[in-house]
This record gives C-alpha cells, sequence and structure tokens, in this order.
C-alpha cells in the first residue's frame, strides 16, 4: 500500500527555511514506529534536510538532481514509475514522507494518510500542503500522542 505521511501545522505549514519548523519527539517516535521495516519515499529537498538515511527503512530518494552515494538500504530513482514499479516489488508498504512536490506527485496513487495535527500556526512557513489534499479521504483512527499533538487517519474513498 502506498500511504502519505506528513505532519502539519493549523495553517498548513509543513516546512519553513528548508526543514520542519518545529520538533516534537512524541511525532518523531510516531514516524519512528510506523515507517520502520517500510520503504520510504522522499523528492530531494525532504533528503537533504534529513541529511542521512534514515534507519532500518528503505529510503527511496526521487530526484533528477543530485547524486547520492548508493547503498545497502538507499535508493535513487529517476521517475515516479520507478517508484511505483519499486512499491510494486516489495513485501512492505511505501510511505511517501514529502515533501510538497512529492506528496503532490503520488496524490493520486496515496491510498492513506497518517496526519500528525501540529497545534501551532508557523510564521514566515514557506512550504505547505494544499487545502484539499485529504478531498475523497474519509477520517478513521485517532491517536493522542500528547503535547498537544493528535493523529489521524485518512481512508481512500472509493466508487463502487
Amino acid at each position: 500500500m502506498i500511504i502519505g505521511i506528513v505532519a502539519i501545522a493549523r495553517n498548513h505549514a509543513i516546512g519553513k527555511d528548508g526543514k520542519l519548523p518545529w520538533h516534537y519527539s512524541a511525532d518523531l517516535k510516531f514516524f519512528k514506529q510506523t515507517t520502520t521495516g517500510h520503504a520510504i519515499v522522499m523528492g530531494w529537498n525532504t533528503w537533504e534536510s534529513i541529511g542521512k538515511p534514515l534507519p532500518n527503512r528503505l529510503n527511496v530518494v526521487l530526484t533528477r538532481k543530485g547524486e547520492i552515494d548508493p547503498s545497502d538500504n538507499v535508493r535513487v530513482v529517476r521517475s515516479k514509475s520507478e517508484v511505483l514499479d519499486l512499491a510494486s516489488s516489495i513485501e512492505t508498504d511505501t510511505f511517501i514522507i514529502g515533501g510538497a512536490s512529492t506528496f503532490e506527485t503520488f496524490s493520486g496513487e496515496i491510498a492513506k494518510w497518517y496526519v500528525t495535527e501540529i497545534p501551532i500556526v508557523v510564521d514566515g512557513a514557506d512550504v505547505f500542503m494544499p487545502r484539499d489534499f485529504l478531498d475523497g479521504f474519509m477520517e478513521g483512527e485517532k491517536i493522542d500522542l500528547g503535547e498537544g499533538l493528535r493523529v489521524k487517519s485518512y481512508e481512500r474513498v472509493f466508487a463502487t
């Protein structure tokens, strides 16, 4: 399954100056627990902001830009179709982790979302999720992470 996972501020901000504009250990712990053992797909800017491969996951970087030293848990792909081929050939879920253009690229393929609601408004944010990114999805499970954070899952509603 292809799953989107994002933390989003009240004003739909997800980034500022090339990084997350907040630090909540509960959100990072949720992200780690949810994605460990799976594939994570990110664009170049997200790769640069993380700075290294995340352990115990297949790190897939979708880019036409830079070169990355390949390793056992890092793959560089150049197209959406390469990501989809990879996702269909592995036995784990594939998490789309950002940034905004990568979420947009896979908006039609994401079957489920995990959205962490960050209880702040980020002044000066420069990367946002579209206000309608959950159109066509139905809210499901809610998880309280503490610190004012709440994760909501959303499943795509398929017309019958």
